[in-house]
């Protein structure tokens, strides 16, 4: 089964940049499209960005727009979140997730954790 595995997180000040970076263990193409959530406690786990893997079309949520950007690159099979300026809120745990062409599954990352604070 394929999987997803997610690094880049870590703790950050208010204004500050990280970079997510979401390694899958088989092609990207063989997903339809990538995304980022994120989960805030005893918040609904949100979608933030997504990109398709062939045209590499990429939409935000208005909460991120303007500071996050989704990427992908192919060759090296990942998928990358940019954050910049974030904010206390942006804190949570952050998940990639794939819809398989063969299948239309979802398949979710492990998350790695956000924390913005001074």
């Amino acid at each position: 089964q394929v999987q997803l595995v997610e690094s880049g997180g870590g703790l950050v000040q208010p204004g500050g940049s990280l970079r997510l970076s979401c390694a899958a263990s088989e092609s990207i193409v063989s997903f339809v499209t990538m995304a980022w959530y994120r989960q805030v406690p005893g918040k609904e786990r949100e979608r933030v960005a997504r990109i398709t893997t062939d045209g590499g079309i990429a939409t935000h949520a208005d909460s991120v727009k303007g500071r996050f950007v989704i990427s992908r690159d192919i060759i090296r099979g990942r998928v990358f979140l940019q954050m910049n300026s974030l904010r206390p809120e942006d804190t949570g745990d952050y998940y990639c997730s794939g819809v398989t062409r063969r299948s239309q599954a979802r398949v979710w990352g492990q998350g790695t954790q956000v924390t913005v604070s001074s």
